[in-house]
């Protein structure tokens, strides 16, 4: 008896070594090759996170600071607001826009040089123009990361220069860029490779430091940054497959490594959706009765909508039209929308427009309809009439029968 548990405690004991190899060896989750120090993708609509690796690690984040320098910024300034460029001496090596003191600049090519040439001179200007000073403005700063839930974030400046307190992590970094994105004047700059600044004299022609832009049609944005202490930093976007992406790489070590660990994590996010076609432009999505005249009016799709949808998501489409239409109404007419949802979340809309022209009814329709809607009452009151009339006659007949 004891050799034969003695036998297979050994079998389990070969078993379980034969395994352990075999589960060391199983694929990770997540992409594989990214050189970053810490870094993130997720979903930019719903904020899910698909893969990240120490992503609530403190750490330096160069000039994507300056997307919080954006973000209170288009807070506290008109976009076409004319300000002039405040005093800034630079460093050796500083990213620039190449401001003049005093030279006037509109606050919108202020934020296409803060954000596509990184240039430390539009920063300081914008922290200035729009609360006095950097001391304030840096306040400010701190107030909305707080608002953001930035837990992870703190600023000692607008511009992303090493300092002791000025920090953020991968989550934070893609918590920002996507609330950044749902700006769509924000998002224009992050997506533009080049720009014209017209408020400049002369006008004067700028190009991202963006490399992602360049590297594929897809790529949205959104923001470089590289210091000593923080390596090379790269909050990216892309819109692909129906879904939106953002990722974060902090701490790559070359400039070439950010842009390559961000493709590679966006790509192996968009690998982890299905493309699902919920609506598809002339589909007929909704019939609302037609009054009067009688049928149905179909109502189509005025486009089709494809979106991104994960394994174990729940995909709704929800349609908000009328149930019955009055003419006149031209065909192409507005009448209602198809929204889609995935789990909960609504992820896009379209239009529904009139199929065919429906045009005023006749007086005959409308007293057709009128009658056949109230054909009930109608009736009743036809019986009471009529009642009232047979009884009316009878009183009459036995009131000449009595008077003769």
């Amino acid at each position: 008896m004891r050799q034969r548990h003695g036998a297979l405690a050994a079998l389990l004991l070969a078993l379980a070594l034969w395994l352990v190899p075999q589960a060391s060896a199983a694929p990770a989750a997540g992409p594989e090759g990214i050189y970053a120090k810490s870094w993130i993708v997720v979903d930019a609509r719903s904020g899910d996170v698909l893969a990240s690796h120490a992503a609530k690690r403190h750490l330096p984040i160069a000039s994507t600071t300056k997307l919080m320098t954006a973000f209170v910024a288009m807070h506290e300034l008109p976009l076409g607001k004319i300000v002039r460029a405040a005093p800034y001496e630079p460093i050796y090596g500083e990213s620039l826009l190449g401001l003049e003191t005093g030279e006037k600049v509109s606050v919108r090519d202020l934020l296409y040089g803060l954000i596509m040439v990184s240039g430390n001179d539009a920063a300081h200007t914008l922290a200035v123009r729009a609360a006095g000073s950097q001391p304030r403005f840096v306040a400010q700063m701190n107030r909305h990361a707080a608002a953001l839930g930035l837990a992870d974030t703190q600023y000692a400046n607008p511009i992303g220069l090493d300092q002791a307190g000025n920090y953020s992590s991968a989550a934070d970094l893609a918590t920002l860029a996507r609330r950044l994105l749902q700006m769509p004047a924000f998002a224009r700059i992050a997506d533009s490779s080049t720009a014209l600044l017209r408020s400049l004299r002369p006008p004067r022609r700028i190009e991202t430091l963006n490399d992602l832009l360049y590297a594929v049609p897809w790529a949205t944005g959104v923001k470089t940054g590289h210091t000593f202490d923080a390596g090379y930093v790269l909050v990216g976007s892309g819109s692909r497959k129906g879904v939106d992406l953002v990722s974060v790489a902090i701490g790559a070590p070359t400039e070439e490594t950010r842009t390559t660990d961000n493709l590679e994590l966006l790509e192996w996010g968009f690998s982890q959706y299905g493309r699902r076609l919920p609506v598809r432009r002339g589909q007929d999505l909704a019939e609302p009765e037609i009054r009067y005249s009688g049928g149905q009016l179909p109502l189509r799709a005025e486009r089709s909508l494809q979106v991104g949808v994960r394994r174990g998501q729940q995909l709704d489409l929800r349609v908000r039209a009328p149930g019955e239409v009055e003419g006149p109404i031209q065909r192409g007419a507005e009448l209602g929308r198809a929204v889609v949802f995935v789990d909960g979340r609504r992820v896009g809309a379209v239009t529904l427009r009139a199929s065919r022209p429906v045009p005023e009814a006749s007086l005959f329709d409308r007293a057709r309809a009128t009658v056949a809607d109230n054909s009930i009452p109608i009736g009743i009151a036809a019986f009471v009439i009529l009642i009232f009339a047979l009884a009316m006659a009878r009183w009459l007949t036995r009131r000449n029968d009595a008077g003769s």
